[in-house]
């Protein structure tokens, strides 16, 4: 299950973050990292950009990018 397959209101637990190089990085250095929750805030009205709540504050990324992180199985809805 990827980050970008959650709906708004439901959370998960990172288990991976894919990716290489610097959009790699980026990811990690906004705090998605392995073993940080994050819920699904909102979504635009085309579905992108989503807006996430992690570590106390809000993240909006690109569903392509959320496509790259793994959260582990049967975290949804935490």
């Amino acid at each position: 299950m990827t980050l970008d397959t959650l709906k708004p209101g439901e959370s998960g637990m990172i288990a991976a973050v894919g990716g290489e190089g610097a959009l790699r990085r980026r990811l990690l250095d906004m705090g998605l990292t392995p073993g940080t929750t994050v819920a699904v805030k909102k979504m635009a009205p085309m579905g992108d950009p989503i807006e996430l709540s992690l570590r106390g504050y809000l993240l909006s990324i690109r569903k392509e990018d959320a496509a790259k992180i793994t959260l582990k199985e049967g975290a949804s809805n935490l």
